[in-house]
């Protein structure tokens, strides 16, 4: 597959220390001959055990072993993966320069942060890029960090483009998935979140249809039109899919279409902000369900939403979100007290 993204055209190839030392290694024996010709980026904050981690001894070991994984002498994006609370900015934008002058690195990027240690980042860096969630589905970006963006001109590199799955038209009403898929506890795939997403995939189908694409790559085509996006990523599976997906790129939505997009949108989200402030209300405001995995499932679509409504900040939130995270394993009727706990320091908070 990646042999044939570059017989294709394919130039930007993205992966992570965080993925796996093997993700690494792939992606350097398959592009080492046409090293030249493409555009390697890898990613450093967070290690293959879980761990965050942007101390400058941590981010000069990594960088090395990255390289060569790769089998490079240079990396040309290394972006911060996740943020790590234990070290300054500055420490890690100073590391990341020195890397920069050392030839190991020739730019860097960002991701995964949240919006005050973006602005640090923006203000006391010179990043080149951002890695941001982004699709027709889940738009929150849009407003959260391209204008950021566009003010500091920076890039924009979007992930999740088709809405980890949704505007493929094949999820539909009542679809399951099967067990330990993150989609199962995914905030997009639940309640009237993924009710608007559904029928934002039937207007995609109906777009797409007028210019003879797949839903596919009418979403990307979108995703691509939007300011400050350099690349739209895609993490296919199969052959087919890559290029399906490349087909994508290489031609525009009419304006006339975009802006009845934006129309659909605006009534989305006047519906849903309605929608999803009565329904962390029901959840905080009233006894969890006795059964462990519904009730695991509303607090992590309470604690997500009440970040995406402003209800609360992730700085707030994310430590009982992790803690969540912490305990999904061990879902087995046992926790109720532990998430009830949970559920009452996430209701002061959304109070607070």
């Amino acid at each position: 597959m990646l042999a044939r993204a570059v017989d294709l055209g394919v130039t930007f190839f993205d992966t992570a220390e965080g993925y796996g030392q093997e993700a690494e290694s792939i992606l350097g024996d398959a592009l080492v001959t046409h090293r030249r010709q493409v555009v390697l980026s890898t990613k450093v904050g967070i290690t293959a055990e879980g761990k965050r981690d942007l101390s400058p001894a941590h981010i000069r070991v990594a960088c090395t072993e990255s390289l060569k994984r790769l089998r490079t002498d240079w990396i040309d994006l290394y972006q911060v993966h996740f943020d790590d609370p234990g070290t300054p900015v500055l420490e890690t934008i100073s590391t990341l320069e020195e890397l920069v002058q050392q030839g190991k690195i020739r730019r860097y990027g960002i991701g995964h942060l949240p919006p005050v240690r973006v602005q640090e980042y923006l203000e006391r860096g010179r990043p080149f890029s951002m890695l941001m969630e982004l699709s027709a589905v889940a738009r929150a970006a849009r407003t959260r960090y391209l204008p950021l963006l566009e003010r500091h001109g920076i890039a924009g590199l979007a992930f999740s483009t088709t809405g980890r799955g949704l505007l493929t038209g094949t999820i539909h009403p009542g679809h399951t998935f099967p067990p330990g898929d993150l989609r199962n506890v995914d905030p997009l795939f639940q309640r009237e979140q993924f009710a608007s997403a559904l029928r934002v995939m039937a207007h995609f189908q109906r777009l797409a249809s007028h210019y003879g694409k797949t839903i596919v790559q009418a979403a990307i085509a979108w995703v691509l039109s939007q300011p400050t996006i350099l690349c739209a990523l895609c993490g296919p599976s199969t052959v087919s899919h890559l290029e399906e997906n490349l087909g994508g790129s290489g031609w525009t939505l009419e304006q006339e279409d975009l802006q009845m997009l934006e129309e659909l949108f605006r009534q989305e989200d006047e519906t849903l902000d309605r929608e999803r402030h009565s329904t962390i209300t029901r959840i905080l405001g009233q006894p969890l369900p006795t059964q462990d995995e519904q009730a695991f499932v509303d607090l992590v679509y309470a604690a997500e939403t009440a970040v995406d409504l402003g209800m609360a900040t992730e700085e707030q939130v994310m430590p009982l979100l992790l803690e969540l995270i912490g305990l999904r394993e061990k879902v087995d009727g046992s926790l109720l007290r532990t998430l009830e706990l949970i559920q009452r320091q996430l209701g002061a908070m959304v109070e607070g």
